[in-house]
């Protein structure tokens, strides 16, 4: 009886650190006051974090993830899309930051970050998406790593109500082609929701409650669709907006999601860590369009981090202090 038990034990160590017990959490480094790699690998770890999202292939955190179990998104940088629209740099790329690694655990590669349709770096996405991809599927790894792009709710030209949720004249054709893309290699689409936005940007018409997960009750009925939260109105909108591309059993990835608890509207650590705790609660059961198929989600993010640039706020989305402190809490699986 005693080895069973220790067997079962072993089993639901294991299930702990694979991702699809728990949600991911974005590991950016600007700051000059992080933990080392080491210690950040073993911050997930030890808080049963089973995945993780970097933004660029740095070296020395690929390394400390040798090993770890922890499922990744591994990105590239917005400025690096035009030279991987050259076959052989994507080759590079694969050899160098996938291949050199077989100890990690990679995912998905997000192809850019937030890259909108009038931006330089917009037509080299789908290109430099298209050489990935095909680096990928040279190296026989199609089948556990899938590449994709991450966007944001901006490229939503309508999105009220979420059963109207459409892409913008100027959005559709950029996205169009990668959604195809994505439907015919069995890619999700990987998009940053931020319903604190969202309220920020239209206090007038969104409530704090209706933002934070913590609405009484109904706040939009949409036909037979009912709304407490703005999280599921603005995936819905985008899962509208993908059908509407043709495209209606694309999966989503909410590749960020996180709440500020510091420098603007509403960012309070209360404020913070209810939106935290409710959003991990509340992924596992999916949107009303979607209902019952949880949401692959990750928080944003991992450190309060001092150098990133933008507005104050940007400062001051992170789950852990850098002293690796909680700010609140949450619990991850």
């Amino acid at each position: 009886m005693a080895p069973m038990l220790l067997l079962i034990g072993f089993l639901i160590a294991g299930l702990e650190l694979t991702g699809a017990q728990s949600v991911g959490v974005c590991y950016g480094k600007n700051g000059n006051n992080l933990p080392a790699d080491g210690e950040v690998v073993d911050l997930y770890k030890s808080n049963g974090i089973g995945r993780m999202r970097i933004y660029d292939p740095d070296q020395t955190t690929l390394n400390a993830l040798k090993g770890s179990n922890i499922e990744l998104i591994i990105g590239i940088l917005n400025n690096n899309l035009q030279a991987l629209t050259d076959a052989a740099a994507a080759t590079n790329w694969v050899q160098n930051n996938i291949r050199n690694y077989p100890d990690v655990k990679f995912k998905y590669i997000a192809v850019g970050n937030e890259v909108h349709p009038g931006d330089a770096e917009a037509q080299f996405v789908l290109p430099a998406i298209q050489n990935i991809h095909n680096a990928i599927v040279a190296a026989n790894l199609q089948d556990q790593i899938k590449v994709s792009t991450a966007i944001d709710t901006t490229l939503l030209g309508n999105s009220y109500p979420p059963s109207a949720g459409s892409f913008s004249d100027a959005a559709n054709s950029y996205i169009s082609p990668i959604i195809n893309f994505l439907v015919s290699n069995g890619a999700p689409l990987l998009a940053n929701v931020y319903p604190y936005f969202g309220y920020t940007n239209n206090p007038q018409d969104i409530s704090l409650p209706y933002a934070l997960f913590t609405s009484p009750g109904v706040v939009v009925t949409d036909g037979s669709l009912q709304y407490q939260n703005l999280f599921d109105a603005l995936l819905d909108s985008l899962f509208s907006a993908l059908e509407k591309a043709g495209a209606p059993n694309l999966q989503i990835v909410v590749s960020e999601s996180g709440w500020p608890s510091e420098g603007g509207t509403a960012a309070t650590v209360d404020n913070a860590g209810t939106y935290y705790k409710n959003l991990i609660n509340h992924v596992k059961g999916g949107t009303p369009k979607k209902s019952g198929q949880a949401i692959e989600t990750y928080l944003f993010a991992m450190f309060d981090e001092n150098l990133k640039g933008g507005s104050e706020i940007e400062k001051h989305f992170g789950v852990f202090s850098p002293n690796k402190q909680p700010k609140y809490q949450i619990s991850f699986g």
